[in-house]
């Protein structure tokens, strides 16, 4: 059985925004490393950004996971969005309704941009 990894870091941009990154495979049995990130995130009036281009894969519980990232954001009142989703998961993304959820950008700069509007 082939071992799944998931990393998952937070670090402060220059802008002030805080950006998570997923990176792996997030499923249920990684997202425990996405979800303790979350957690432990800084959801301030800057903005978050969840960089999910390193992602090679994410089912169900992933989904979840960045689902109750949203909800945590909301909370905060901490403007989120994701950034480097790949065309499947974007796909995903519009067939389950959470592209209508989620500011989705090509990439982080983009993202934070996107926060500022």
């Amino acid at each position: 059985m082939t071992q799944r990894i998931l990393t998952a870091a937070s670090k402060a941009h220059s802008s002030g925004v805080t950006v998570l990154t997923a990176t792996g495979e997030l499923d249920y049995h990684t997202a425990t490393e996405l979800r303790a990130a979350v957690d432990d995130a800084a959801f301030t009036a800057d903005g978050t950004v969840i960089d999910l281009s390193g992602l090679t894969y994410c089912d169900s519980t992933g989904l979840t996971v960045l689902v109750t990232a949203y909800q945590r954001a909301q909370a905060a009142g901490s403007p989120l969005a994701l950034a480097g989703l790949s065309a499947d998961l974007t796909h995903v993304f519009e067939i389950v309704g959470l592209d209508q959820l989620f500011t989705l950008s090509p990439t982080i700069e983009e993202a934070i941009k996107s926060l500022r509007r």
